[in-house]
């Protein structure tokens, strides 16, 4: 058993349909607690360097544009295997792609406006928590 955290943002396409019950619910369900959340609406500064790795990707400006576009509900997660978990019920980058009842499936509206955004490695959970919630803002 490894109790693990890891990070998730709820997308402007989600926000935006209200969809941050829904989503908060598949991934409790999931067996992850949410032991810090906040909404907010991004800066251009914020997401340049959030995505800095996706700098020289075409995709970049429209990743940027889009994630600043409408506020964002930012959350550490914690469980067993939290980020293998998440990433399981988010379902596959592609919502085209992605298993029947996980998040992309039944929300996204496609590969960029695809409801949820998770951690891949614990290096990165570490690091996107630290970027947007200090200690004292993680209750568990």
């Amino acid at each position: 058993m490894t109790l693990q955290y890891t990070f998730s943002i709820i997308k402007p396409d989600a926000t935006e349909r209200n969809l941050t019950g829904k989503i908060n619910s598949y991934l409790e369900n999931a067996g992850l607690q949410i032991v810090a959340q906040k909404m907010v609406k991004l800066t251009d500064a914020q997401a340049k360097e959030f995505y800095a790795e996706h700098s020289e990707r075409p995709f970049f400006n429209s990743l940027i544009s889009y994630m600043t576009s409408a506020p964002v509900v930012l959350q550490v997660l914690r469980g067993e295997n939290a980020i293998v978990k998440n990433r399981d019920v988010m379902g596959a980058t592609n919502p085209a792609e992605a298993k029947p009842s996980t998040i992309r499936k039944d929300f996204a509206k496609d590969i960029e406006a695809n409801s949820i955004h998770g951690s891949d490695s614990a290096e990165s959970a570490q690091r996107e928590i630290n970027f947007f919630f200090a200690k004292e803002e993680i209750f568990g």
